[in-house]
């Protein structure tokens, strides 16, 4: 499975921001497609992911409510729109594609087996 993101930028406090990750390859065993970031100094954390089966949508707790995954199936494609950006969303973006089927670990990054480049999110005014 490959994995393409894109979409990221610099926006000012308050702004939204819409990231893109397209997969490509053996998709047909993809479980789970999600975002995780990583912040300068700071571990990677999970952001959301978005199940394939049944559609559900998983986030962190920084981000329910402020961001919303979708994942247009015609194209294998998962967006993230990311809404009342604050400087502390600051990160590097990765999308990443899990074919583990546990929806208990969705959100835990270590069963993610395929992971695209990082895009920058900056939010600074």
């Amino acid at each position: 499975v490959q994995l393409q993101a894109s979409g990221g930028g610099l926006v000012q406090p308050g702004g939204s921001l819409r990231l893109s990750c397209a997969a490509s390859g053996r998709t047909f065993s993809v479980y789970a497609t999600g975002w995780f970031r990583q912040a300068p100094g700071k571990e990677r954390e999970f952001v959301a992911t978005f199940r394939w089966s049944g559609r559900y949508t998983y986030y962190a707790d920084s981000t329910e409510g402020q961001f919303t995954i979708s994942r247009d199936s015609a194209n294998n494609t998962v967006y993230l729109q990311m809404n009342s950006l604050k400087p502390s969303d600051t990160a590097i973006y990765y999308c990443a594609a899990t074919t583990v089927s546990d929806r208990f670990r969705v959100r835990n990054d270590i069963v993610y087996d395929y992971w695209g480049q990082g895009t920058q999110v900056t939010v600074s005014s």
